[in-house]
């Protein structure tokens, strides 16, 4: 398959992007910076702007899927969702957040005490982002939520996956490395099981 990743040069969009080419699909990588994205086989590195609708949608054309990958408070959900439906891309998946994960039934994570202060501007946009997907009537949409701890780590391929609920394992601890978030959406990318839908992993 052909899949387009916007924010390829981060610690998701990196893990995302080494996941598709480890099972032999082709990515276009599109950053502001090129530089920043090492060559490898079956990669095209393209400068692009997430924020500037009218020059990505090009970028996205003909590929079988787009991944978004590029945080919320530096992204603008109107033009990046205007930009793949301009594109005609048949598939979108986003890196989505924890924070508006159900902790109890209609109680959210980013809405307990517990809640850092220094991620709740990102969780909100995290969460608005996700409304601004549910109201879409036509884009085949995906949002894969991380769980609360999103960190470096190792590919082991064992995770369980959930629907709108934070996962926590058997010790209390809600985490995910990047790398297995890779195996999860690049799963979801090759066997669809959440379209339309925002799913989450963990351990």
């Amino acid at each position: 398959m052909k899949i387009a990743i916007i924010g390829a040069a981060g610690r998701a969009g990196s893990r995302i992007q080494a996941e598709l080419l480890r099972r032999g699909h082709s990515v276009t990588a599109i950053v502001r910076d090129p530089a920043k994205v090492a060559a490898a086989p079956g990669l095209t590195v393209k400068a692009g702007d997430a924020n500037d609708a009218k020059t990505l949608a090009p970028l996205l054309a003909g590929h079988d899927a787009v991944v978004s990958a590029v945080m919320f408070l530096m992204g603008d959900a109107d033009r990046l969702i205007g930009a793949v439906k301009q594109s005609g891309v048949p598939r979108y998946l986003v890196v989505g957040g924890a924070g508006s994960l159900e902790v109890a039934p209609g109680v959210r994570l980013i809405d307990t005490p517990e809640f850092p202060d220094l991620y709740k501007a990102e969780a909100t946009k995290g969460a608005e982002f996700l409304d601004r997907l549910k109201a879409e009537p036509d884009l085949n949409w995906t949002f894969l939520s991380p769980s609360a701890e999103f960190v470096l780590g190792e590919r082991t391929g064992k995770f369980r996956l959930g629907d709108d609920a934070l996962l926590v394992d058997g010790s209390g601890r809600s985490w995910i490395s990047y790398e297995d978030f890779a195996v999860a959406l690049v799963d979801e990318i090759e066997t669809p099981k959440h379209e339309r839908k925002r799913f989450t992993v963990g351990y």
